[in-house]
């Protein structure tokens, strides 16, 4: 019994050979009830189909139309997909070598004038053989093409194969004609063209394997990130530790893992401590130490101690699986630069055979004689040479690799318009914690007054603190634990909103909070107000402690700026873009960090609701607007900008508000995602002038278009290896993005 799909459905699709192929599936799948909208993606043979749709139908629905389809769900076996793959890739070769075999040995004879004449006694019988071993040869390495364009020319379309059974074809009856009336043809006109039917069979099989082989390249992110994925756990159930599939794996188990081998699930730590290499989910290179209440992901390896954690999530819920299924995501979608190409392409191939109809009868009419022969081979040239598959190839291919490319650095684009819109980027907007900023407090000095020691001070500190959930509070807590400093029972507590904590400790009133809290309890400070002011101008929360009314001293609280936020800026800078530093902290700390960070543009005392009209009131003024944030208090302005930058860990990778979420905390992935996305864009347009500008030249030289000024025609052989090279140079230089490198 069927069941329908409900949100988004991958699906790989089996047949499609040209971008003449896109249109007919998603016309196919979208006539199916239930589909809202439908994306394939020509450079990885596949399609996303949203809406409430029975898959059974889809498959169906793609088989009416002439291709295969399958569910992709789970995790493929990266290693299945790229035997698959090879196996295309040999299969491809050995029917290249078949064809091209014959049809040199066909070529040499006949230039070394080894072959009967046709019309001759001994070529009566040796013409119709190579007639028959050529039709068998050209089933054997061109079927797939002419299987696809009966089934095209059914469904009343017409593609890549069509052109290529249509050119090879009309080869070969040709010159079955020619065996035929040999007596009656003109004698320029005598020629047959076994050799060059399954010469374009060979030189396109070529291409097409070449293309898989460089397509296989591209998708080498999503490879690895599939390859990162354990087939088996070590559970512990009812005392013993024993070996599961990763599929049996349940919420709330206790894992085992022991030194080299790879976390299976996201969890937390219950038990030991190690070192984890998350390297390949978020491009830090350095190890990250995980002790007892550490968060650990799928796919990351553990280096040296063992350790056991709970699953906290398993499945399509785990981190690398949301990562790799945004990744698909982003390379299946379509910026405006593709619908532009597909749009293109799907009229293509009726327009390339209407210039080869009219490429025959120009010559027939018009031509020297024998003017069918120059009619016939101008006309099977037009059909031959003409490629749409580089035209659909050139924007689908390049974001696949940039995509692939971000996720090897730790930065996940979730949507294909962002990669094209990053690179315009003219204003970004920075929250300041969490982005600037570390976005965990650490005290920054401790100033005792009179005759208390700094560890006294902290102890009471600590003890008036311990029941606070304020992030100051925890930093104050943790710096009291590294200094093995233990709390004091207080009693009498009272928190003050806005202001502090009153409290009894050893039979001692304690204050601990602001100037206001210390005004409010008539403690004199009015000594420390230029030490206060100094602090803060530094960009430090000071708060004062006073025991039985006397002011006991100055505990300073800062969230510090990240290491790279100030060479992030600097590069930003460098790039052009206008950086705004925009925050709900007070004018003071907020200036001191802005400085700090080389930022000089700063809003502060925002709140987080009004950070969006922030965003909006600048794109009103003209700005394309970048916004990065937590991706959780700035959700409306992510949601707002241009590109939304969400900075997060591994674990917060399903942040919907962010088109692009920064796997690790560091601001310097901006600028990369900002260059990637200009050298992407570039890489785009070269493929697209280069399909254009292949085909713009190439159709009318093969017309005959330079015949009449240098007695020149381009030969149907060579006309089928610039269509097979044209695909491959598009995929060779979409690959050039794996390299990209930042400033």
């Amino acid at each position: 019994m069927s069941t329908e799909t409900s949100g988004e459905l991958r699906l790989s699709i089996l047949g499609m050979r040209c971008a003449g192929c896109v249109s007919a599936v998603e016309g196919a799948l979208a006539a199916v009830d239930g589909v809202t909208s439908v994306s394939v993606n020509f450079a990885d043979h596949s399609a996303v189909v949203k809406g409430h749709a029975d898959p059974e139908q889809l498959k169906r629905a793609a088989k009416a139309a002439g291709y295969d389809a399958a569910v992709m769900e789970g995790f493929e076996d990266a290693s299945e997909q790229e035997q698959q793959e090879l196996q295309r890739y040999r299969q491809l070769m050995k029917k290249a070598a078949v064809a091209a075999i014959f049809g040199l040995l066909l070529m040499v004879a006949e230039h070394l004038a080894w072959l009967p004449e046709i019309g001759s006694t001994a070529g009566l019988w040796f013409w119709p053989e190579v007639a028959l071993i050529t039709l068998s040869i050209m089933f054997y390495s061109g079927w797939h093409f002419y299987s696809g364009a009966y089934t095209a020319l059914r469904l009343g379309q017409a593609n890549m194969d069509t052109l290529i059974a249509l050119g090879t074809g009309s080869a070969w009856l040709y010159s079955c004609i020619v065996l035929d009336y040999y007596d009656v043809l003109p004698s320029l006109a005598k020629h047959a063209y076994f050799e060059a039917a399954v010469m374009i069979l060979a030189f396109i099989n070529l291409g097409s394997g070449l293309e898989t082989l460089a397509r296989g390249k591209t998708s080498s992110a999503i490879r690895q990130l599939i390859g990162l994925q354990p087939r088996t756990a070590r559970v512990i159930r009812n005392g013993e530790e024993i070996d599961i599939a990763i599929e049996q794996v349940g919420l709330g188990e206790t894992l085992r893992v022991r030194p080299g081998e790879k976390i299976a699930v996201d969890g937390v730590l219950l038990e030991g401590h190690s070192t984890v290499d998350e390297s390949m989910l978020t491009g830090e290179s350095l190890p990250v130490e995980k002790t007892i209440g550490a968060q650990v992901v799928a796919g990351t390896v553990n280096q040296t101690g063992s350790f056991l954690f709970t699953a906290t999530r398993i499945g399509r819920d785990t981190a690398l699986a949301q990562i790799i299924s945004s990744v698909r995501q982003a390379q299946s979608s379509k910026p405006e630069i593709a619908r532009l190409a597909d749009k293109i392409s799907s009229i293509f191939v009726p327009v390339v055979v209407v210039l080869s109809v009219l490429t025959f009868l120009i010559w027939y009419t018009f031509g020297p004689e024998p003017s069918l022969g120059y009619a016939f081979v101008t006309a099977m040239t037009v059909l031959v040479i003409a490629c749409p598959c580089a035209l659909g190839l050139a924007t689908p291919i390049s974001v696949m690799v940039a995509v692939g490319r971000a996720a090897q650095s730790g930065i996940l684009i979730r949507k294909g318009e962002a990669l094209q819109t990053a690179g315009k980027l003219t204003c970004l907007i920075l929250d300041k914690t969490g982005t600037v900023t570390e976005g965990k407090p650490v005290v920054s000095m401790i100033e005792t007054i009179g005759d208390i020691s700094e560890e006294q001070l902290l102890r009471l500190a600590a003890s008036i603190e311990s029941g606070s959930e304020h992030p100051l509070a925890a930093a104050i807590l943790a710096a009291a634990e590294l200094r093995k400093i233990k709390p004091e029972k207080v009693k009498q507590f009272s928190a003050i909103a806005g202001h502090g904590v009153v409290a009894t400790i050893n039979e001692q009133r304690v204050l601990f909070g602001n100037q206001a809290l210390m005004d409010q309890q008539g403690v004199s400070c009015e000594r420390f107000k230029n030490r206060i002011e100094e602090l803060s101008a530094l960009g430090q929360t000071p708060m004062l402690l006073a025991v039985d009314n006397q002011i006991g001293g100055i505990i300073a609280v800062a969230d510090p700026i990240k290491k790279d936020s100030a060479e992030a800026v600097r590069v930003l800078n460098d790039l052009g873009v206008r950086i705004i530093m925009v925050t709900g902290d007070n004018q003071i700390t907020a200036a001191s960090i802005a400085k700090q960070a080389g930022i000089s543009e700063l809003r502060a005392q925002v709140l987080p609701q009004d950070k969006a009209a922030v965003v909006k009131e600048l794109q009103l003024a003209g700005e394309i607007v970048g916004m990065v944030g937590d991706g959780i208090n700035d959700a409306p302005a992510l949601a707002q900008a241009d590109v939304g930058f969400a900075i997060g860990t591994g674990t917060d990778v399903a942040i919907e508000s962010a088109d692009v979420v920064i796997l690790q905390g560091s601001l310097l992935k901006v600028p990369e995602a900002i260059e990637l996305s200009k050298a992407t864009v570039i890489n785009i347009k070269q493929n697209l002038v280069g399909a254009f500008f292949y085909n713009i030249i190439s159709i009318p030289v093969a017309a005959g278009l330079l015949y009449p000024l240098f007695g020149v025609l381009l030969n149907p052989m060579i006309a089928g290896a610039a269509m097979a090279m044209s695909s491959v140079t598009v995929v060779t230089n979409a690959n050039r993005l794996r390299w990209t490198k930042f400033s």
